[in-house]
């Protein structure tokens, strides 16, 4: 270092000397001394110095920590540490190559897009989504090396880089042998990989989201997870390509060495982080919310304002609003929670804009996705381990984990393979995430909304058919959707004439035929608004749903489902989900019968038993009570024929005894035989007798 740099460096040192000293808060406090002061009380290595306050006091030394990021950081470590030193010499000495000063409430903000060669070792601030962070390992900032022959601790390299050479010789004997690390004489420091993704939200339309990689180090590791939204503060460095062991390629990558860390839209766990949230909304803006939620005709208003281009199915755009807007998430004292995020299923024919209502949702949801069902895997809707180039386990995060406390819209939901399909039990219930994978074992937040849709096994819903028998997904998840709704392509002259109207208006005057009754953009803040409300069950709802869930478990209780607790649940959350869209501070009797309107509609379409015609949750729990009581009778009637004994039973005589019961018809009975015996509960010990198997 020359003799000029010395004192350029020494007044740099002096000027932000200056600052940490004399700056002062509101209340007249020394903000910065203070801190340096309790440093070792809290036994905390760095803290952040607020750009705003440096911009304030000093516009020259802030205006050189964009520019000159390393110089100016290096003399803050210095400048703290000499002011350590005069207060407390020995934790001076304890953290001297630890000390980390972090610049928070940066302004300088870039999107991912805009990082570039341009900015090679400038401080710049990036908002995106982690999807990737790796396990937390040892870097070494200095290394001693130990000669075996003379026993001198031959050489301290300083290190800047991520791969180091080792020296050859020892400078002292001159020998070449092979020289030891001695880790008493090297320093370490806790690093981490980290990679930051573009929002999905910021994304242009049929673009690839760009991304960055980043180190962290030090306290800022383990700081986030794949999933958490953040803004990283930090220089952009420049690495080379490497094509083989000894081939350097001209070409280079970009990486961030992270200064910083700060969340958006809050985060479970973070006290003394600053907290952005993704959606703006103004005064003026909170002023119009309050105007429409006023209005008699609101919820009407914001039912038309969903997917305005759809025809119809209003029902189902009101169910959609309640599960973007969702329930409150209980937390119990004994640490359990109470689910309070909606699941919807649509089920239906082609062609009845399933996929457009999907689309619409997540693009005004305040935080959405949507992906196809046909392609994603379990470890592309939850969470993967994968091993990055440099040899390290990384956990990567899937759809579900990425749209935490938002929604997850999954067309085609039911072309997902079996094996995937299964990742998503714990997702819709426990509102977790676990992988265990390579060595690691975790647990990761999915607190998300899923909204699917699938389309009929044959094609067309076949009306005469159970929703079981119609699509192709499985009794446990058919029960974790709060909603299921059978959308049916049926003729009807009148609503054909209307739908055909409007989407030709659509083509005919795009402008004025699909415009909402409330703008888009304000439309987007209103729900993010609202899931700010925490409304109180009253009394009165709470004696409205506990009185219709007693109606319906005595309803012909003939050991038939009707519902479950877990519909109760259900109820409570479409109720308070009604609550906060129309921003009330209390889940009255109103929201109660809205919600059991909407559990009503689901049981006239899924919820009947085709056979029976009768309201019975059999349906989606497998088999419909009608079913079970026809078995029963069956394995009872044939049970009977044959005796204690097991004689075989004769085909004519077990036909005529079903048909008389007044369950069977005689194709039936003939049915429910070849069904028993390809069950293998029955068999045909000689042509036309049956034996118990």
């Amino acid at each position: 270092m020359t003799e000029q740099q010395q004192k350029t460096s020494a007044a740099l040192s002096d000027e932000i000397k200056e600052f940490l000293q004399a700056f002062k808060d509101r209340d007249g406090n020394y903000k910065y001394f203070d801190r340096i002061n309790n440093m070792m009380a809290a036994g905390t290595q760095s803290f952040v110095v607020d750009y705003l306050d440096l911009d304030f006091f000093n516009p020259t030394l802030a205006s050189d920590v964009t520019r000159k990021p390393d110089e100016i950081l290096e003399a803050f470590n210095e400048a703290v540490l000499s002011l350590l030193k005069e207060i407390h010499p020995d934790y001076e000495q304890e953290i001297h190559d630890k000390i980390r000063i972090r610049i928070g409430n940066y302004t300088v903000q870039k999107g991912l897009r805009e990082i570039n060669a341009d900015i090679i070792d400038k401080l710049v601030s990036v908002s995106g989504m982690v999807v990737r962070s790796s396990e937390v390992k040892p870097l070494a900032k200095k290394i001693g090396y130990r000669c075996p022959n003379c026993n001198e601790i031959t050489a301290v390299v300083e290190l800047k880089k991520l791969a180091s050479k080792k020296p050859s010789k020892c400078p002292k004997c001159n020998d070449r042998v092979e020289l030891e690390i001695d880790p008493e004489s090297s320093i370490f420091i806790d690093f981490q990989l980290v990679r930051l993704q573009e929002l999905p939200e910021d994304l242009p339309a049929g673009q690839l989201p760009h991304y960055v990689e980043a180190t962290v180090m030090g306290d800022l590791v383990d700081q986030c997870r794949p999933g958490d939204r953040i803004i990283l503060t930090g220089i952009i460095r420049v690495e080379q390509e490497q094509f083989g062991p000894q081939l350097k390629s001209n070409l280079f990558r970009l990486r961030m060495e992270g200064n910083n860390i700060e969340y958006l839209g809050g985060r479970a766990g973070s006290k003394d982080t600053r907290t952005i949230e993704r959606i703006a909304i103004s005064a003026e803006d909170e002023r119009q919310i309050r105007v429409i939620a006023t209005k008699p005709d609101a919820y009407e208003k914001l039912i038309a304002s969903f997917a305005p281009h759809i025809y119809g199915h209003e029902v189902i755009k009101e169910a959609i609003l309640l599960l973007i807007v969702g329930s409150l998430t209980k937390k119990l004292e004994d640490g359990s929670t109470r689910r309070g995020d909606i699941n919807v299923l649509l089920v239906g024919d082609p062609g009845t804009a399933k996929s457009e209502m999907l689309k619409f949702a997540a693009k005004i949801a305040p935080r959405g996705l949507y992906t196809s069902g046909r392609g994603s895997t379990a470890a592309g809707l939850t969470a993967a381990v994968i091993r990055d180039k440099s040899g390290i386990m990384m956990l990567e995060a899937g759809a579900v984990v990425l749209g935490d406390q938002g929604l997850v819209c999954i067309d085609e939901f039911d072309k997902i393979k079996p094996e995937d399909r299964s990742a998503l039990h714990e997702v819709m219930e426990q509102q977790t995430c676990s992988v265990a994978k390579g060595g690691i074992v975790a647990t990761l937040n999915a607190r998300t909304s899923i909204l699917s849709a699938a389309n009929p096994m044959y094609g067309k819903y076949d009306p005469y058919k159970n929703i079981t028998e119609n699509v192709n997904l499985p009794v446990p998840l058919l029960t974790r959707f709060d909603l299921i709704f059978i959308v049916r392509d049926t003729p009807e002259k009148e609503k054909d004439n209307l739908i055909a109207s409007h989407i030709l208006e659509i083509y005919r005057d795009a402008e004025h035929a699909s415009k909402p009754a409330i703008a888009i953009d304000l439309f987007s803040k209103y729900l993010a608004y609202s899931k700010q409300g925490e409304p109180a069950l009253t009394p009165e709802a709470t004696d409205i749903v506990r009185s219709y869930y007693m109606d319906m478990r005595k309803i012909e209780s003939e050991g038939m489902i009707t519902v479950t607790p877990r519909q109760l649940e259900g109820l409570v959350r479409l109720a308070t989900a009604r609550s906060r869209l129309l921003l009330k501070d209390r889940v009255d009797a109103d929201d109660a019968q809205r919600a059991i309107y909407l559990v009503d509609q689901m049981m006239r379409t899924a919820g009947v038993d085709v056979n029976t015609g009768k309201t019975d949750l059999g349906v989606l729990y497998g088999k419909p009570q009608s079913v079970v009581s026809k078995e029963k009778t069956f394995m009872e009637l044939f049970r009977g024929l044959a005796g204690n004994e097991y004689n075989d039973v004769e085909d004519k005589v077990l036909v005529e005894e079903l048909v008389k019961t007044g369950k069977f018809s005689d194709e039936e009975a003939k049915k429910y035989i070849q069904k028993f015996n390809r069950e293998g509960q029955i068999f045909e010990r000689r042509p036309g007798f049956w034996a118990k198997a």
